[in-house]
């Protein structure tokens, strides 16, 4: 051990959580003293990646030298040389920004494992990333910049990762790629908009808050992505929120031609918008059809007893375009530590941030932001300045 860098062994171990219903651990779910220690771990990262010159910087001496050590490993996977460094960038972000969470990282990079799975990369092609990542960092610095903390602080949190991503990869031989479902309800809820109830012939895995792509028979070439609004806790259930801006595509063949029967295909959930192991407190914003997701979360506490104080804010240009507010309202009155309050902007984003400011400070808070890029961009950028922890803002962007 390194004097300073805690012992990762024990503080991503297998503790279980406290039983919904019950008195939870201190602050975040876990002992004061292994909050401290993970912070310590985060702030390592943090700062050792900023002195490297940056995700960008260090990702793309990293996927060089992965690239010489291991020739093949880049041709499996999509996207060119400029996409998988953008991807690398924005994985050494998530890590950092996630590693004081222990669920929330043995949950994605378990995720990591199944898609590269998918592209064919075996685990042992994946042994030397610690060292080409620590590499990667020290060529970035100053002379002399490289400590000992900062060297012990990735190797640790890279053997625990490829742990999890070994393990992922092991799990995807056995789970299907995508599974058969049928429509067991379709209602046009508004002109453009449908709310589909699916059920999967087989149990199909995913966490509430999280997305798959889904196929129609009219377009079997294209996969769309869409939130599944529903916990894997009640039937094997789960509801598809659809808005269609044409008749065509596969949101068009969802809203306007599926009917009760109909069979689609679901890819594997995907997606990090789900609860984290600890007890914070949170905040949920939703725009439009990105109710979808946290209407999942809620359920989820709903369902579980998980005692958390939630408060979730629904942005609408107009009464009608809250389409989904009377289900909304029955699942916050079965759970009364959640809130929902309605907030009519009138296509005004500054009404949105406005009334969620009016209802106190969350800088304290797990804040989930789900809808339009711009409804993103705006209160996200709100919530930063106005204290905010970047990793405690939680958001997913499918393509």
């Amino acid at each position: 051990m390194i004097p300073g860098v805690p012992d990762l062994s024990a503080l991503w171990g297998t503790k279980a959580p406290a039983a919904p219903g019950r008195p939870s651990a201190p602050a975040d779910g876990m002992d004061p003293a292994d909050d401290a220690a993970l912070n310590e771990v985060r702030r390592l990262l943090g700062n050792s990646l900023s002195m490297a010159g940056g995700p960008m910087e260090v990702a793309g001496r990293l996927r060089a030298a992965l690239a010489q050590a291991q020739p093949t490993l880049f041709a499996t996977l999509p996207g060119g040389p400029v996409a998988q460094v953008e991807q690398l960038a924005e994985g050494l972000t998530w890590l950092i920004h996630h590693v004081d969470q222990p669920p929330a990282l043995v949950a994605g990079f378990g995720r990591l494992g199944m898609a590269l799975a998918e592209c064919g990369v075996a685990p042992q092609q994946l042994q030397l990333a610690g060292a080409a990542l620590a590499e990667a960092m020290r060529a970035g610095m100053a002379a002399h910049g490289w400590r000992q903390d900062f060297d012990q602080a990735w190797r640790s949190t890279w053997q625990h990762a490829y742990e999890w991503i070994a393990h992922g990869m092991a799990a995807g031989r056995y789970q299907p790629m995508t599974w058969a479902a049928v429509v067991l309800s379709h209602e046009l809820r508004r002109e453009d908009l449908a709310v589909l109830r699916v059920r999967p012939y087989l149990p199909m895995p995913y966490l509430p808050g999280q997305f798959a792509r889904v196929q129609v028979a009219e377009q079997p070439e294209v996969w769309r992505p869409y939130s599944l609004a529903g916990t894997p806790s009640q039937d094997n259930t789960f509801e598809l929120h659809v808005r269609a801006k044409s008749w065509g595509g596969v949101s068009g063949a969802l809203v306007h031609r599926s009917k009760p029967g109909d069979k689609i295909r679901v890819a594997r959930a995907e997606g990090g918008m789900t609860l984290p192991g600890n007890q914070r407190e949170l905040l949920l914003i939703a725009g439009d059809t990105g109710v979808a997701p946290l209407k999942a979360l809620i359920t989820e506490l709903a369902v579980t007893g998980d005692p958390r104080p939630a408060t979730l804010f629904w942005a609408a240009l107009t009464p009608a375009e809250l389409y989904d507010i009377d289900d909304i309202a029955r699942i916050a009155a079965a759970a009364p530590q959640v809130s929902v309050v309605p907030v009519l902007t009138g296509g005004e984003l500054d009404v949105l941030v406005e009334t969620v400011a009016s209802y106190g400070d969350w800088s304290g808070h797990e804040v989930f932001l789900a809808g339009p890029p711009q409804m993103l961009a705006v209160t996200g950028t709100a919530l930063l300045q106005s204290g905010v922890p970047p990793h405690h803002l939680h958001y997913d962007t499918p393509e």
